[in-house]
């Protein structure tokens, strides 16, 4: 052999690649992996988008996320919004004064409200079937408590004066509904999701807050709105 001539390999030789690496006295090659690892990459990946999911569900529904709502035992927000019938146009004004000498009638005022009496208030979007429900739940609800020391209201969030006003007039509701047209109010009340319904004493604290399906339910509604009047 022409010792300027490089050794052959075991490829050459017709050896596999074990026996070349071994016959060039190397390492043998990592073989493939004999199972595709794609399948389960997916699979962990889609375990974590699950996981990721169900922590977002948590933090969105769970009561003591602290996220959605005024808890119970903390005082409402206070604001005045233009009352979707009126001829008042505007954004919310999210420290309003609380006396009734520099109350403009043409605006839902949750101070004044809560200083008459219990209130049960509402928060919802018109472009969602169900959160107008909501309104229509609670106009249901307010008529069993007619003459009863108990108020009901509504605010639109992130709605216009004309969306709100179409929604009251189609709905026939007569409590009030008022509109929140740059969703500060919204955002003050962490109106993530709805139903969103917030029942507080004289005074303005919270005693319960509801939210979800089940409060479009009048029958399921009017009875925490008759515990909210034993406990003013």
């Amino acid at each position: 052999m022409n010792p300027e001539e490089p050794a052959q390999t075991g490829s050459r030789l017709g050896l596999g690649p074990v026996e070349a690496a071994q016959a060039n006295g190397g390492e043998p090659p990592t073989p493939p992996p004999l199972v595709n690892p794609r399948p389960y990459r997916m699979m962990i990946g889609g375990l974590a988008l699950v996981l990721l999911v169900a922590f977002s569900i948590y933090r969105i529904a769970s009561p003591g996320a602290g996220t959605i709502g005024i808890p119970p035992g903390i005082r409402l927000r206070w604001f005045a919004a233009p009352l979707a019938g009126s001829t008042l146009v505007g954004d919310a004004n999210v420290n309003p004064p609380c006396t009734a000498v520099h109350h403009d009638p043409r605006a839902l005022n949750t101070c004044l409200l809560a200083q008459r009496g219990p209130l049960v208030l509402g928060l919802f979007v018109t472009s969602s079937a169900a959160c107008v429900r909501e309104v229509d739940t609670l106009q249901a609800v307010s008529s069993r408590f007619r003459g009863k020391p108990v108020q009901f209201a509504a605010v639109a969030v992130r709605t216009g004066s004309s969306q709100a006003r179409a929604a009251a007039r189609s709905h026939h509701w007569t409590i009030p509904v008022a509109y929140d047209r740059d969703g500060a109010v919204g955002a003050l009340y962490g109106a993530a999701v709805c139903p969103l319904v917030e029942l507080a004493r004289r005074g303005g604290i919270v005693s319960a807050r509801l939210i979800g399906n089940r409060w479009l339910s009048g029958d399921a509604l009017a009875p925490r709105v008759q515990s909210l009047l034993g406990g003013r």
